[in-house]
Parts: C-alpha cells; structure tokens; sequence
C-alpha cells in the first residue's frame, strides 16, 4: 500500500531536506529524510537500530539547509495496514520537535509525491527595517526602504512560461530550464514584506535568486525591466545574490 503524508518542519538545524551521499554512501548529517524515515521504521517495522532504510520516503521537492515547509508532501510504501489517527499521533511524538506531519492518507500506486505534483508554492518573508528588533528571528533584515510596487512590477515579468537559467544556482541534476510562473506576488504587513510565487517546478535556488534580484533593483534604484533583462540573458551572473534560506517556506503542493 502507498501513502501519502504532510510533513511541517523548520529547517534551520538540518542540513536540507534529503538525505545526503557521499560516493555512494549516506552522510551522517541530520535531515529531515533521515528523521521521517527512522520513525517511520520504528513504528511500522518496530526497528529502532538499524541504518537500513526499510522505509523509504520520496518528497514533492527537495528543500535547502534554513528551508521550512508547511507543505511538503511525502509518499511511502509498506504492506501494514495503518489507522491514520493513531498513526499520525504516535508519529509526531517520535519526530523531533522542528518535525510534525498530518493529513495520512492511503493514495492509488500511481501517486508519486514528486512527478504527479502539478504546482508548488513557496513564500519568501524578509524584514524591511532600519532597526533590528530581538524578535526578529533569522529572517533577513534590509535596511533601506523598498518599493513594492516596483517590486511588484519586476515579478510580473517572471510570469509565464519561461527559461529561468538566471536565476539557477549550479548542483542541481536536472538539465531542465524552463518553468510556468503562475503567481508571483508581493505585499507588506508592516515590517514584514512577503512574496508569493507559485509555479509548477522550481530550480535549484531559483526563489531566493529571484528574492536577490529584486533587491538588487530595490538597492540600486533600478527600473523594474532589469529584470526582464536578467531573465532574457539566461546567465546567472546577470542576478542577484542568492539570499538567506531562513525566510524560504514551501506552503503548499497541490496535484
């Protein structure tokens, strides 16, 4: 039987989502794989010490060390038959406390948490201020003043259906370039300046490439169609800086 589960977490003491190799062997470093997979082992198998992955999970996308994710959904198989409630329950009193799942549910043998996704949207949060404040958390602070209907307008250009190499940072496996852009928002809730982008893939660090464009225009007071100028050069080194991770949250994936 397949499931599929939500997975809530904060990013920020594991190194990215997905467990890492090296030369063909697992990395001993925390990840929010690792952690799904032992207590997924324990509860189903009752195996609490093993290294053998005899539960394997595949994730809608693979996030970034600092990425959270209100939305990540996760697929597994096994041959036990599982009570949702009780399940989910026992779960997240293993998971570690940056870790919480919800919404079990038995899906068809043809649901892949990954290829069968048809958008995902992410939510990027900095904070526009001169001053810090101590509740600021890990969220990156600019200082001087943003305009967000000019950043508004740079984001128009990224919709659409287009090649985003600009914006793609080198490591990732996939030679695909191109990506539907279906929303990209920005608006401010009073300190806080908040973007939305919803698309039907992202590349690898893409979001907070376009996040370190626009502040590149917001910095240098530059008219809203460099951006269009950067996307259409389709080379990395025409971008921003790829920011800070901590403001990143993959909100949702629908199918």
């Amino acid at each position: 039987m397949r499931y599929a589960i939500q997975v809530h977490y904060i990013g920020k003491n594991f190194a990215g989502s997905q467990i890492q190799f090296e030369n063909g062997k697992e990395i001993d470093t925390p990840t929010i794989q690792g952690e799904l997979e032992k207590a997924l082992r324990t509860l189903i198998c009752g195996d609490t010490t093993t290294n053998i992955r005899s539960i394997k999970t595949i994730f809608s996308g693979r996030t970034d060390k600092g990425v959270n994710s209100k939305g990540q959904i996760v697929h597994f198989d096994t041959d036990k038959c599982i009570v949702a409630s009780k399940f989910v329950y026992s779960l997240n009193e293993i998971l570690p406390d940056e870790i919480s799942v919800c919404n079990l549910q038995e899906v068809d043998k043809n649901f892949h948490a990954q290829k069968s996704a048809k958008r995902r949207y992410y939510r990027y949060v900095f904070i526009n201020r001169k001053c810090k404040d101590a509740f600021d958390g890990d969220l990156m602070r600019i200082k001087y003043d943003v305009n967000i209907e000019r950043m508004q307008e740079s984001l128009n250009y990224l919709l659409g259906e287009h090649d985003f190499s600009s914006f793609k940072s080198s490591g990732t496996l996939n030679p695909s370039k191109i990506c539907f852009i279906e929303k990209a928002k920005c608006h401010r809730e009073n300190d806080n300046v908040i973007i939305d982008i919803v698309g039907n893939r992202f590349l690898y660090n893409m979001v907070r490439t376009i996040v370190g464009t626009l502040l590149e225009i917001e910095g240098h007071n530059l008219n809203s169609i460099y951006m269009k100028n950067v996307l259409e050069a389709k080379d990395r080194t025409k971008a921003g800086r790829t920011v800070s991770p901590y403001g990143l949250t993959l909100m949702k994936v629908e199918y």
